[in-house]
C-alpha cells in the first residue's frame, strides 16, 4: 500500500480495518507456505504484508488513544 492508501484507510471504521488485517494475515499465511515450499521466490512479499498490518495495527490503536482522550476530556 502506499501512503495515499493509508490515508484513505484512516476515514474507515476499527471493525473494516480489522476485517483487512485478517484478509492480509490469511494472505501472509499463504505467501509463507509458498515460501517454504519453493513456489514463491519473493521474499519482499512477505515483508511488506507485514509492514501492511503493523501499520494497520497502528492505525487501530491511534483512533482508540483518541477516543478515550475524548471520553476522558468529557468526564473532566
Amino acid at each position: 500500500m502506499k501512503k495515499k492508501d493509508f490515508v484513505a484507510v484512516r476515514a474507515k471504521k476499527a471493525d473494516e480495518i480489522k476485517k483487512s488485517i485478517r484478509e492480509k494475515k490469511n494472505e501472509l499465511a499463504q505467501i509463507a507456505g509458498k515460501v517454504k515450499i519453493g513456489e514463491e521466490k519473493n521474499l519482499k512479499k512477505m515483508h511488506n504484508l507485514r509492514l501492511e498490518i503493523a501499520r494497520l495495527l497502528t492505525i487501530i490503536r491511534e483512533k482508540e488513544i483518541l477516543e478515550q482522550e475524548g471520553s476522558s476530556k468529557e468526564a473532566k
